[in-house]
This record gives C-alpha cells, structure tokens and sequence, in this order.
C-alpha cells in the first residue's frame, strides 16, 4: 500500500464512560482522516480526549458510537480477534513510560511482537536484531530493561513498534519522561518513520509538534478545533475489494513456548518468592508422596511377609484329606449364623454340629494325578500367580551316617524319639501337613531360588547344584537344636538315655553345650539308601535284610554319598521361611530316589508279576489258584526260617525217600502251608517305597501374595465346575482363614491414606489458586502491554496457564525431593523405633505421575485466574502500576 492511499479514517467517533448513574464523554463526535504517510501530531490540555483518540486508533479501547473505517473496512462488526490481529500487524504502540517487560532482555522485548505474528526463530531474531541496529541499539540486545536509560528504553519501544512492519506509529507522550536532548533524538527517529509510515503522536510539547510534524491536530473537551492539513475530498477514496483483502492478515497465536519464557523469565526475577510458592504447592505433593512412601513400603513390606508366610504356609492338596477348612472355621467362630434374629435374646450358634459335620463326613480322596496334569498343560495360568509347587510322594528317604565303624545309625526319617519309646517312626512324615510336629529334619527345598535367596545368606559354602548336595540350616543366632545334632550323629545319643535315666530316677543331670566350625559341617557325609536296598532274594523269594547288620553295613558303604555343600542362616529381612527342617535337599533328590526304587529288580519283579507276592512267593488273595502243588511246599519251606527250613526240608526228603506219593505229601503239608499271601500288591509297593512321579501324594502350591492365593482358589474352583466329581479337589487354606482379619485392617488403613491424599490435593489447588491470582494483579500491566501488541486473550490464558505449569513443575519436583530426604529419617523410625523391617520407598512411575498431578493441579487452579487475565481491558490494565 503505497502512493496517496486512503489509510484511516473516523466519522464521528463518540467515547463515553460511565461514573455512577451519569455518562462523562471523553470524545464527542470526531471525525478525521489520515494519509499513508505523514507525521501527526494531536495537541491538547489534560483530560481533552487525546490518549482516549490514540487508543482508539489503536484498537485497544472501543468506540461508544460513530465508525472507525480501516483500509475502507468498517470496525463496527470487528470482533476481538479482529482487533488483535489489527494491533499486532497494523499498529505500533510506544507509551510515554517505554512499557517494557522488565523481566525480558532488549531483544526478546522485540521480538514478543514477532512471536505473536507466527514468525519463525530464526526470522524474528534476524528482524529484531535488524530494528534495533536502525534505533542505535545492535549493541544493547542482551540487556534488561532496568540497565538501560530512558532515551534508550524508548527507542526499544520503538523497535518493538516497527519490528512487524506496522502501517501506524502510535505515540502517546514518546518524549514526556525523556530530557531535551534525548527527546531530540526521538524526535528525529519518528520523522524519519514518517516518511513510510502513518505516525500519529501525542503530546503536550507544541514546539517539538511544530518542528517535527507534518499536521498537527488541536483537542479541546473532546472535539477537534483544529487541523493544519486535513485530507480533501480528493484524497479520500475506498480502496478497491481486491486491496482489502490482500490487507487482510490472518491472526496466529501464542506460542505455549513464549508463554513459557514469558512466565519462567517473569518467575527468575521474584526467585525467592518462586521457590516459596513452590515450596507451599510442594507441601501437599510431600504428603501425598509420603503417604504413598510409607505405604508402598509397607505394601512391599506386607507382600514379603504374605511371599515368606505364604512359602511355610502353601495351599494344600492331599491324596487323601478332611475338611479341615470347615472344621477350623467352625473352631474359629468364623462360620456365618443361618438364622437372622434379634438382639433380645442370647442364642446359640452351633459350633460343635459344624465340627462334627466336617469330621463324619470323612477322609476324601483327591486325583492329584489328573490335578497335576492339569497344572502342568499350562491351561489354568498358575504359574503366573506361585512362587512355587512341591510335589510330595510316599518314597520315604532313607538318610545314614557315612561312618559305619561304629554301626549303621540311621539320619532320616528322625529316629530319636523312637529310641527313646517317646513315638513311633516318622517314616513318611514327608507328607504330613507342614504346620504340624514333623520329626524330620530333611526337608526338601523350595524350587524357587529367588525366594530362598531372599530368605536365607549363605553364611558358608554355597547353594547345592545337585541331588547329592544338601545344606545345612542355622537360625537367625547360628544355632541349631540338640534334636537335629543327635539325629545327625553329631552328638552322641547315650547323653539323652543317661539323661532320660537321670530323669526317672529324680536325678539332676547336664548336657554340655557343643559348637562347631564351618568346616566341620561343610564335611560332613551321608550315605543314601532307599527302601529297596534292604532287601535281598533268597532261594526265589525277597527277604528284609533291615535287620542284618553286616548286610546294612555293606549297603551303607558302597551307597552314594550325600555332601553338605553349605551353611544357610535365614536372612535378618525375612519374615518368614520356607524350609521346615534343618538340613535342605533339591527336588532332584526326590526324583532319583523314585527312579532308583522303580529300576530295582524288586519292584520289576513284582510289576511283572502283579498276583505273586516277591516276599513269600505266593499269590495274593483273590487270585485265581489251582490246587496246592509240590512247588508251593518247596516254596513253604524255603520261606520259613532258617532253622526249621532245614528241619521240613529233612522231613521231605524223608518221605520222598520212604516213597511216598506226591498227593500223600501234599496232604501232609495241605494243614500247614497257606496258599495265598495275606499281604496286598499296594501294601508291597508302598512297602518298597514305589511312587509315580505323575501321581503325588500331596501338592503344596506356594502362592506370591494373598491375591494370588484368592486367584489359585478360584482355579481350583473352576477345575471342579468342569470334571467329574471323583475327581473333585479338596484343599486347604490355613493362611486364608488366619488372615481374613488382616486383611480387613489393612483395607481400613488403606482407605484412611486415600482420604488423607484427598484433603492435601484440594488444599494444594486452592492455595495455588490464589498464589495464581495474585501473580496476575501483580502482572496486570504486562497483560496490558501484551494486548497493546496484539495478543488475543487466548494469548494472555497460556501465559498465565505457563506460569501456574512452572509453579506445578517446581512444587512437583521440591515435593519429589522433600520426599526422598524425609524418607531417610521415616525409614530410620520404622527400622529402629518401632521395628518394623519397611523401608519408605517413593516408586519412580509414582514421582512421575506426582509431578504430573501437581502441574495439573496448578494448571487446573489457574483457570480461573488466568481467563480474569484475559478478560482485563487492556487501556486499564496499562495504567496499572
């Protein structure tokens, strides 16, 4: 737009503002026009209207009446975001007092107008650096305004007015703060701008109007009374359709990284206030992440409570079982009443028919064979939900001392208080319920090596890697009970029979306590037999050598060697254990034990033959037989002992010799010899110690946590919904039913926390609401500025919304900080004071979303401040100090 081109034009501008119940008007019925280019200057007393008529011009105050005709467009229909692209492209602002940002360099104070317009970095920076050198300022970017002087804040404001190339310079008072030579210079620059451009300024000084103007204009009580070279009706033409559009700009917005710098470079200035409101939106971000510290702590605390309590207390499957989950929940008082009454009277709630219903409805058998198949396809996810399974089997381990110069002295199954007539052999002991009194002290390890590490310190030695290789078990003092050192043979079973003597006979008598080293334990031996070594053929029958000694002595030496490779002592963090016993064997163990028993000729021999008793050669009742044969007596006689078989065996030859006939010899024996065998094929087995590795006698599943052991309830559930019912499961759940009442407490503290969590965020948002709303009154004139160069009052939302996302970000991140250092006291009370192995711990994915939760906060806070903000006129907002 170049050449005497219609540029502006008012007709009858009217401007009134309102006080009280009345109307004062500032302007009343002005009409002008203006060229392209030309250098204005409107005069005038204080209170005439001037400032009003230059913010009207500008766009930043609104006409009462009459019409303000831009480029041969009217502004009657103008909306906001008209006027703000009007002042952003159109218009230049400089203000008597520089309205500079404080907190913004030289440079970025131009280049705000830029930024507005969509300019990329790289052209703002170029264009700003370029303004600043034409206004004598290429050396001063990097500057505060506050280092500067007057005359040179003024030409900035200059700067900043022309960096977007605007088609109106508009002056109020450009030379009112400045002294006379300073406003010379001026001066000078806005008559060179007005050789391109509409310069339109407003002052009181009529000597600097008349030497530097080109058309001065006179004011008085809001009415133009003078004009030194108004437009004629010549220059006054519409410009022409095309020309109106070309002109029309399309507005840009903010961009949230400028309204970033803006409040975070606002921010830097007040640091020590910053850090206060951010440290007071910390102080509920540090509640928050201390309650989460503490609980997610104890959570974790808890959940290795619930994974150790849970390895000593599996869920239980047995082959054959009670209920002795209804039967303790009827102990317990834990079954529900059937009969709702009042409380008027005292009523009877019958335990005792509970109890007694569980124990009549006798043993149930379980499948554990299919249970296990089942587990094992991978189909019911269990493995996603256990630390572990323990198959149990009836295979008994039979465990001797590896020196034998002293005898044979059997190690497992315990014997001790079987030699001293005080209960019956353990044997088989493996598969009683963990929580009852097991003499045994081998007890087979967990298959979960996390687990065990986390629960026990290898003190010496190191974990077994085979099936040979145990470790022995300390407690928490290094100690391990007398019971465990005289089954093992480390101590000498005559003290406990003088001791039992002393006893009887009212006499007092004392053990010595006993030590001993690491490596005393670490080599120690053992010797492994199973249950098929102690028997042997004889004359074509199987006869127990068990009580042979120079037989056992012989097996004992030549049997395989079982080495303590390690010395655990269960770990000062653990809650509970998983083993049982004193000395720890791997699941390998179990398995070559079964192997072993299963490829013995024994057990062939009598698979092979399922109605042939090995131990006596006869058949098993209920097996098809013929009459008593000559083979039966010889097989009689053979079984009989060793002494009076010789004797029958003379007596036979003797009749055989007298020549009697084999009916003859039948009959005579027909009254002694008993044909079948009292014994049973399952009696042999078990007394072999056969077992089927895919038919366990018990399954110990071992869940991770109290949820998970729900989950595996459920599958077991579901497991008997789709089979039939002889193959049902019944279990047991001791844990379940002891900690029903736990898990109520900590379901109360847990709603306890989360109310807690709930007062300190809505504290929080108020308190940085307000902070918010304060930092806009004190703001109130860069908001005004702001809007002088065009921002839209989206514009003035996102600098606001900026600054209350900083304060979130800080607050956020003091909390974060606040947390960890506290944390280190907390965990000192918990572990020290009140004894409790929980460490506060805040879990990084909960710092984040704290973080995040924080800046949404104060984001969500400062809405309502900052859309006040937005909706500040901007002509009251510039006159805010």
């Amino acid at each position: 737009m170049r050449g005497d081109v219609f540029v502006l034009s008012l007709k009858n501008i009217v401007k009134e503002y309102p006080i009280g119940d009345g109307k004062v008007s500032a302007l009343k019925g002005v009409s002008m026009d203006f060229r392209e280019n030309e250098f204005v200057s409107i005069l005038g007393q204080s209170g005439c209207g001037k400032t009003t008529l230059l913010n009207i011009i500008g766009g930043l105050d609104k006409y009462t009446s009459g019409d303000l005709i831009i480029n041969g467009r009217s502004t009657k229909k103008y909306r906001d975001r008209d006027w703000d692209i009007y002042r952003n492209h159109r218009v230049g602002f400089v203000f008597q007092s520089y309205n500079l940002i404080p907190h913004q360099t030289v440079l970025s104070n131009v280049e705000l107008a830029l930024t507005l317009s969509g300019v990329t970095p790289q052209e703002r920076r170029k264009r700003a650096i370029n303004v600043l050198e034409q206004v004598g300022l290429g050396d001063q970017l990097n500057k505060k305004p506050n280092q500067m002087s007057g005359g040179q804040m003024q030409r900035v404001a200059i700067a900043r007015a022309l960096v977007n190339n605007p088609d109106i310079l508009l002056a109020d008072e450009p030379t009112g703060a400045l002294d006379s030579a300073t406003s010379v210079q001026i001066m000078e620059i806005l008559k060179e701008i007005a050789k391109d451009k509409l310069v339109i300024m407003v002052t009181h000084n009529p000597d600097l109007a008349k030497k530097y103007s080109t058309r001065i204009i006179q004011l008085l009580d809001g009415e133009v009374i003078s004009d030194t070279n108004p437009c004629t009706p010549e220059e006054i033409h519409p410009i022409a359709e095309e020309t109106q559009k070309r002109k029309r700009t399309k507005g840009k917005s903010m961009s949230f990284f400028t309204a970033l710098s803006l409040s975070f470079n606002n921010l830097m200035t007040k640091k020590g206030r910053t850090f206060m409101t951010s440290f007071a939106g910390s102080i509920g971000i540090i509640g928050i992440a201390l309650i989460l510290s503490i609980s997610n702590g104890v959570q974790l605390y808890i959940d290795k409570v619930e994974e150790d309590t849970l390895s000593g207390y599996p869920v239980m499957l047995e082959s054959s079982t009670v209920d002795l989950s209804s039967m303790m929940a009827a102990m317990m008082g834990q079954k529900e009443s059937e009969n709702e009454h009042q409380l008027d009277k005292v009523y009877s709630n019958d335990v005792m028919s509970g109890m007694m219903s569980a124990i009549s409805s006798g043993a149930t058998e379980n499948d554990l064979a299919e249970f296990k198949k089942y587990i094992e396809s991978g189909k019911s996810n269990i493995n996603e939900l256990i630390t572990d399974i323990k198959y149990g089997y009836s295979t008994p381990i039979g465990i001797y001392k590896a020196d034998t110069s002293d005898g044979i002295q059997q190690v497992n199954p315990g014997w001790v208080f079987e030699k001293l007539g005080m209960a019956g052999s353990s044997e088989g002991a493996g598969a009683a319920m963990p929580m009852m009194t097991n003499t045994d002290v081998w007890d087979e390890l967990i298959g979960n090596t996390e687990l065990i590490d986390s629960q026990y310190d290898v003190i010496a030695g190191r974990m077994p890697s085979s099936y040979n290789e145990v470790v022995v078990i300390v407690d928490e003092n290094n100690e391990i009970s007398d019971y465990t050192l005289y089954t093992l043979g480390l101590r000498d079973f005559s003290e406990l029979e003088d001791m039992l003597e002393a006893m009887y006979n009212g006499e007092e008598y004392t053990v010595d306590s006993s030590s001993y080293t690491y490596d005393e334990i670490l080599n120690l031996k053992f010797k492994l037999l199973v249950n098929t070594d102690r028997f042997a053929k004889e004359n074509g029958i199987w006869v127990d050598k068990g009580n042979d000694e120079v037989y056992m002595i012989d097996k004992v030496n030549n049997a395989t060697e079982i080495s303590v490779v390690g010395i655990l002592r269960p770990s000062p963090d653990a809650a509970a254990t998983s083993v049982s016993g004193t000395v720890g064997y791997l699941s390998s163990l179990t398995e070559y034990l079964i192997n072993r028993v299963n490829e013995s000729e024994i057990v062939k021999e009598q698979k092979e033959n399922e109605n042939i008793d090995v131990f006596s050669g006869l058949e098993f009742k209920g097996s098809e037989t013929d009459d008593l044969t000559m083979e039966d007596i010889t097989a009689y006689i053979a079984s009989l002992p060793a002494e009076e078989s010789a004797q029958m065996n003379a007596y036979l030859q003797q009749m055989v010799m007298n020549g009697m006939s084999e009916k003859k010899i039948i009959e005579a024996f027909s009254g002694n010899i008993i044909k079948t065998s009292n014994a049973t094929y399952e009696e042999n087995m078990a007394k072999m110690g056969v077992s089927d590795l895919a038919d366990p006698t018990s399954i110990y599943i071992y869940p991770k946590d109290f949820d998970s052991k729900d989950e595996i309830a459920q599958i077991i559930t579901d497991y008997n919904q789709w089979v039939s019912e002889e193959k049902q499961i019944t279990y047991t759940d001791y844990v379940g039913m002891m900690m029903s009442s736990v898990t109520t407490i900590i379901n109360a503290i847990s709603y306890i926390l989360i109310a807690f969590v709930a007062i300190s965020l809505v504290v929080s948002s108020i308190m940085i609401g307000i902070i918010t709303y304060i930092s806009v009154l004190e703001r109130t004139k860069e908001i005004g500025i702001l809007r002088a160069i065009g921002a839209s009052k989206k514009d003035i939302s996102r600098v606001f919304n900026a600054e209350t996302l900083i304060v979130g970000f800080v607050a956020g991140v003091i909390g974060i900080g606040g947390t960890l250092l506290l944390n280190i006291p907390i965990n000192i009370i918990l572990q020290k004071v009140a004894e409790i192995n929980a460490s506060a711990t805040l879990p990084w994915q909960a710092a984040i979303i704290l973080v995040i939760i924080s800046m949404s906060l104060t984001l969500i806070a400062g809405l309502f401040p900052s859309r006040v903000a937005s909706k500040k006129d901007p002509v009251v907002a510039l006159r805010a100090e």
